[in-house]
């Protein structure tokens, strides 16, 4: 029995010294296999990169107003409302001037800081009795913007790696298809960018349509209405006149028709 386990050791010593040469091609196989699937697990990363995660304190806010009243006089209004404006250093985006027969209307769209909206309201409209419109509205942009952030953050990181990349290529072709990919990944950056602005004007300032108008008496409507009757019966009189001038052979045809007529009618009673 100890004869055979002797034999056994003895087999499996000879095996291994056997071997013993191609252990560093084995080590040589392993090694470039990784190699191979780190440049593949490079690939992939570039390919599908990870959303970044960003973390934000502050809330983002859009807030909006429409308000719309009657006043007894358009320019003091308009007077009171640019003095508030000027105090609270916020601008007009537009302004508009309308005339119907019934009212003047004036309407303004005016950005203000947020922080400054409430109390902006408050002092615009102060004396104002009845609205015939006051909508205030906020909505909350702020898992839109830390989206936003987050894939912005994505993209920079991705052209980072693509740029480590260039600087690694050899071939032509290479370097083209990744020149390519680096050009539309900045348009996307700057397009990503460009919304990121947007929404955090939007909720550094809040927008106000302020629109008030003056009722204009009914009188005066009907004066109007009486000048403008005036002036279309006219144009009928010259298009009728003009009408009569167009036809005056078909009318002399009828003249001398009724009077031949009226002629013949006689002789023939007289007879």
């Amino acid at each position: 029995m100890k004869k055979n386990k002797k034999l056994g050791y003895a087999f499996i010593l000879l095996i291994s010294f056997a071997l013993l040469p191609f252990l560093p091609a084995c080590s040589n196989n392993i090694d470039h296999t990784s190699a191979n699937e780190t440049i593949l697990e490079s690939e992939i990363a570039l390919s599908e990169p990870v959303p970044s995660k960003v973390e934000t304190t502050e809330r983002k806010l859009v807030k909006e107003g429409t308000i719309a009243f009657e006043t007894d006089d358009l320019a003091e209004t308009g007077k009171h409302i640019k003095e508030v404006i000027k105090q609270y250093e916020a601008y007009i985006a537009s302004e508009n001037e309308y005339k119907y027969i019934e009212r003047q209307t004036r309407t303004l769209t005016v950005r203000v800081e947020a922080r400054r909206f409430d109390a902006f309201i408050n002092d615009i409209t102060q004396g104002i009795e009845r609205f015939d419109t006051k909508d205030i509205r906020t909505r909350d942009i702020t898992e839109e913007f830390v989206d936003i952030q987050a894939r912005l953050k994505t993209k920079k990181e991705l052209e980072q790696r693509y740029l480590v990349l260039l600087q690694k290529a050899n071939k032509v072709s290479e370097i083209l298809e990744i020149e390519q990919q680096i050009g539309k990944l900045r348009e996307d950056i700057e397009s990503t960018e460009g919304r990121l602005r947007f929404l955090d004007n939007q909720s550094s300032y809040s927008t106000l349509s302020i629109s008030y108008y003056k009722s204009i008496p009914q009188r005066v409507a009907f004066g109007r209405e009486f000048v403008q009757g005036f002036s279309a019966g006219w144009q009928h009189f010259v298009w009728f006149i003009l009408g009569l001038v167009n036809t005056w052979p078909f009318i002399v045809l009828v003249v001398l028709f009724v009077f031949f007529l009226r002629h013949w009618w006689k002789r023939r009673k007289g007879a």
